[in-house]
């Protein structure tokens, strides 16, 4: 246990930190200190991406380190599993700054994101050898 915590306080701990203080202060100054037009509107993007990547990173962690896998993850699926909580969350402020979301269509494009890493995470399954 204490070798989880430790390899999580070491490598993961400061990239979320700084992940998500540089997301959630690049929104706040995005959101108040600017107008929307293009430049900034692309900015809110990449931040809204950077800030909830870094949230979701404790909380991928803990998930992958409660339902261990074979193979066992590695720290780029972490971050991987991260990312795409950042991109759900910017594409559905994208898709509601259209006027389209619904919540039927936020499902379905949280299950194509769940396909998707299934189907890494089976690709790398298959070319896992615990022999290496």
């Amino acid at each position: 246990m204490k070798n989880g915590l430790f390899k999580f306080l070491h490598s993961f701990l400061p990239l979320s930190i700084i992940l998500t203080v540089t997301g959630w202060l690049g929104l706040f100054i995005v959101l108040r200190y600017t107008v929307p037009t293009l430049g900034p509107r692309w900015l809110f993007f990449f931040l809204g991406v950077l800030a909830l990547t870094g949230a979701a990173i404790p909380i991928v962690y803990f998930l992958n380190k409660r339902f261990p896998s074979d193979p066992p993850v590695e720290d780029r699926v972490i971050l991987r599993q991260s990312l795409w909580v950042g991109v759900f969350g910017s594409t559905v402020a994208w898709l509601q700054l259209g006027r389209v979301l619904t919540s039927g269509l936020a499902l379905i494009l949280a299950a194509v994101f769940v396909l998707i890493e299934f189907l890494l995470r089976l690709f790398e399954r298959s070319r896992w050898n615990p022999s290496r």
